[in-house]
């Protein structure tokens, strides 16, 4: 029987279920410590206990994003603050290749809030 993680990702229609599925991976291989749970419906990834980065579909661009918890403090310039008072996102083409050096980029600054 698959897990309620899973199942939010399966759901999902090609090309966002690939993109999503990548983005997972990429979260979690990049720290040994980073875990995932479903919380509020969504994938939310978690650092020694602490919610730090989630996966979503954006409702007006329909697009897969990345949203980082502690988004405000960040400096990347492809982060999205939007009308939130603390996180912010980055959205990704599923169309296109993901762009990797970005991600990690995000995930590497991110991280750094935590550690």
């Amino acid at each position: 029987m698959l897990s309620p993680l899973d199942n939010y990702y399966l759901q999902k229609e090609e090309p966002i279920k690939s993109c999503l599925g990548f983005l997972r991976q990429q979260i979690l291989n990049f720290d040994p410590e980073i875990t995932e749970a479903l919380k509020y419906g969504m994938p939310f990834f978690c650092y020694k206990g602490k919610m730090i980065c989630y996966l979503w579909v954006h409702k007006k661009y329909l697009q897969p994003y990345l949203g980082v918890v502690e988004g405000k403090q960040m400096t990347h310039p492809d982060l999205i603050i939007e009308k939130r008072a603390r996180m912010k996102i980055f959205l990704v083409d599923a169309s296109k290749d993901i762009p990797v050096r970005k991600v990690n980029a995000i995930l590497k600054e991110m991280m750094g809030l935590y550690k």
